[in-house]
């Protein structure tokens, strides 16, 4: 099974085994991390699963796609070159994922 780290603005890290398939929003939702409110309803800015993946882990995920990109300007909190949407992050195997949540979500 594979593992998502999260780490919380303060530090707190909290691992949690997930399904190969689901996202990484999908997994925080069901595990209760805060961070991730995932409530965009599919047509706000994604404010609300916005997520920093590890600078290692960056290279190891698929090119985010344009729709992602252009979503990430509406975040909370500013975008890094680190940042993803946790809703477009899919388990495998093959990738640990860490990732830590922002200060501040909508």
């Amino acid at each position: 099974m594979p593992t998502v780290h999260f780490t919380d603005a303060e530090g707190a890290v909290r691992d949690i085994q997930g399904n190969v398939g689901d996202s990484v929003m999908e997994t925080a939702v069901r595990n209760g991390v805060p961070g991730i409110v995932a409530e965009c309803g599919g047509s706000l800015s994604c404010a609300t699963c916005h997520v920093f993946v590890r600078e290692d882990c960056v290279s190891q995920l698929p090119p985010m796609e344009d729709m992602e990109d252009e979503m990430l300007y509406g975040t909370a909190v500013d975008r890094e070159d680190t940042s993803r949407l946790s809703c477009q992050l899919r388990l495998t195997d093959e990738i640990e994922l860490f990732v830590t949540t922002p200060e501040t979500q909508v």
